[in-house]
């Protein structure tokens, strides 16, 4: 007699015999009962990784064929005791199955989601776990009936076991993922390359299982680009069975500098001078942004928020790089905090009271 091991349609509550159809009903209505997201108690990990392997192999007609002649240990590359069970020629010596699968990433791809419990049932009216019949979820939206997941026979016959893949599922791209890129002012006056490591999971071979690998990724930061600016590289996200892999957004991000503050393609310097300077002239020393230095003069009374404009200072303009904006000299008048009575007659005796 067969030693027949795990008993795979007992894990999934049915008959041997059963049709395509029932395997695909007992699947769902096991694998939601069991989910871990659901199911928190003791053991449900591990049923649900069980009812998964039932799954992989009843659904696929050669895996299903060995089990149901020669039970899980010739299923699994044991083969008849005694080479027996008769007329079954060649004898499954040759194959050799191991559960190898990811019983979330099966899940996901029978329900063709990524999170069926959020995509059915928590993003509809705030529904909770207490709303959900597990028997059959789909069936209060009017997607109830024979097929995968409460799918018609038509959409979902050819998406039934893992051993048979099919393009019919309709992959999503997941949302874009996006990280600030800090620059400072001298980079984005000169352009530069920054290389930016990410992590990420890829699938193995297997087109099931998943691997995490580093990737750097250059961005190219061209002259006189804006902050806002958005350097996209697609799909570098992750990646799943049931998933298009988010793009990667990176987006442009001023670093503060300690001289200078940005306006569009113009830079503005704030020159401090005294109140004296302010009213019989100033000569301030303004640093550029390249490392220079000049001499910006005036023999006018600085008024409150008076500026000078030096043209082609600033930083260059994106989609003209090879001209500048303008360096901005913005004075700010230091005000003295006290005065003797002496010039206090003197300032009096001098300035007009209007």
């Amino acid at each position: 007699m067969v030693k027949m091991g795990k008993d795979y349609y007992d894990i999934l509550g049915i008959k041997k015999g059963a049709s395509e159809d029932d395997i695909k009903k007992a699947y769902r209505k096991q694998a939601l009962r069991f989910h871990p997201d659901k199911n928190k108690s003791p053991g449900a990990e591990e049923k649900f990784k069980e009812i998964a392997e039932a799954y992989d192999v009843l659904s696929d007609p050669k895996k299903k064929d060995i089990y149901d002649r020669f039970g899980e240990e010739g299923l699994k590359g044991g083969g008849p005791s005694g080479g027996g069970g008769g007329g079954g020629g060649g004898g499954p010596e040759t194959f050799s199955y191991t559960f190898q699968g990811d019983p979330h990433a099966i899940f996901s791809e029978f329900f063709g989601g990524r999170n069926p419990f959020e995509q059915f049932f928590g993003a509809r009216n705030g529904g909770t776990d207490e709303d959900m019949d597990t028997d059959d979820p789909f069936a209060r939206f009017g997607m109830g009936g024979g097929g995968m997941g409460g799918f018609p026979r038509s959409f979902s016959s050819g998406m039934g076991g893992m051993g048979s893949h099919s393009s019919v599922v309709k992959k999503h791209q997941d949302p874009p993922i996006v990280h600030d890129l800090r620059v400072s002012l001298e980079e984005v006056l000169s352009g530069c390359t920054k290389k930016m490591k990410i992590s990420r999971k890829r699938l193995n071979p297997d087109r099931r299982t998943l691997r995490t690998e580093d990737k750097i990724l250059e961005v190219q930061i061209k002259k006189g680009w804006k902050e806002g600016t958005k350097i996209t590289f697609p799909k570098e996200g992750d990646e799943t069975p049931t998933n298009i892999p988010a793009d990667v957004v990176f987006v442009l991000k001023d670093k503060p500098h300690p001289v200078f503050k940005r306006e569009g393609s113009d830079i503005v310097y704030t020159a401090k001078i005294s109140l004296r300077d302010a009213l019989c002239g100033s000569a301030v020393n303004t640093p550029t942004l390249d490392g220079r230095s000049f001499t910006v003069s005036t023999t006018d009374i600085v008024q409150p928020g008076m500026k000078r404009r030096i043209s082609g200072e600033g930083l260059p303009y994106p989609k003209r790089p090879d001209r500048r904006g303008d360096l901005i000299v913005e004075y700010a008048v230091r005000f003295p905090e006290r005065l003797n009575q002496n010039a206090r007659d003197t300032i009096a005796q001098v300035l007009p009271r209007s």
